[in-house]
């Protein structure tokens, strides 16, 4: 069953002239699948050369919603929309509204794990691959950043030169919350051997243990070119199933098997099989709110370049 309905996705995928786009922490039989895997950047980026007429995500709503901002001729699928991340709905427009009033000189820059009516509001996007690239180019000295802290304190560290006010209180992400110096350091000590890479969003606590902090993709390229062979993953473990995959040869140890995103998860081989089949999850944004967040999306990919 499993090989047929594969069978039918690739041939649904050419008949439909549609393009599948994987994020890291997708299950492996659907990173198998994917016309392109990336972090939250990198399918960003990829999302503005697309020719296909349909774009499928397998990934967190939110970047569903990014590809239909960046692409508004474009059909943008999306196989379960319960795929939502909950960190992106810590920062409402209420929130928004109140920040920009509290800080109206500062720059509003915004992770990309948001809504689309949040992005619509912000002056620029960021995401954990590209973010002290970008705030470092801004104009303005005082910078707010949300919702995860985490980030925001690891951006502070590169970028000394700028105030970074993270907010809300209490952003984060689930998954990452879930790593403690225990776990790190316990591993360590059972591979001494071991590189340890850290994504922004663990704690800063967790980051302090890190050889380097870095997003998804920027592990897989950290383990191409280091002269280590073992590597301790401290992020969701659907990128050990990618590192494992990409580099055989190299040991990849997950900080914890129970990081787990469980709405990335409901993406599965049989409703990615159903998106395509009947076009469906089509993510529409209305025009008024997808003009203004395409604003904040293009500028962090001009100042990205």
């Amino acid at each position: 069953m499993s090989t047929n309905i594969i069978d039918e996705i690739k041939l649904l995928k050419t008949e439909r002239n549609a393009i599948l786009l994987v994020h890291n922490y997708q299950e492996p039989k659907i990173q198998e699948l994917g016309d392109f895997l990336g972090d939250s950047f990198e399918l960003a980026w990829k999302t503005k050369n697309i020719d296909n007429d349909i774009i499928v995500f397998a990934g967190a709503l939110f970047m569903a919603e990014t590809a239909a901002i960046l692409n508004p001729e474009k059909k943008v699928l999306i196989p379960s929309p319960s795929a939502k991340c909950p960190m992106a709905h810590m920062l409402s427009v209420k929130e928004m509204k109140h920040y920009r009033s509290q800080y109206p000189n500062a720059a509003i820059a915004v992770y990309v794990n948001t809504t689309a009516e949040t992005k619509a509001m912000a002056d620029i996007c960021i995401t954990s691959g590209n973010a002290v690239k970008v705030i470092s180019k801004l104009d303005q000295k005082q910078v707010l950043i949300g919702p995860d802290r985490n980030l925001a304190s690891y951006i502070q560290k590169q970028v000394p030169e700028k105030e970074i006010i993270p907010f809300p209180e209490v952003g984060h992400c689930y998954v990452h919350r879930k790593f403690n110096p225990s776990d790190i350091q316990n591993l360590k000590l059972r591979h001494p051997d071991a590189e340890i890479l850290v994504h922004p969003e663990a704690d800063p606590s967790v980051q302090k243990l890190a050889h380097k902090i870095c997003s998804t993709s920027g592990m897989l390229k950290e383990a191409r070119k280091s002269n280590s062979e073992k590597f301790i993953i401290v992020t969701e473990i659907g990128l050990v199933d990618r590192l494992r995959s990409n580099l055989p040869m190299k040991s990849f140890i997950p900080a914890r098997n129970d990081a787990i995103c469980i709405q990335q998860k409901k993406i599965t081989i049989y409703n990615l099989y159903m998106s395509l089949l009947h076009e469906q999850y089509h993510i529409r944004i209305p025009s008024k709110i997808a003009g203004k967040a395409r604003g904040a999306l293009e500028r962090m990919l001009e100042l990205s370049k």
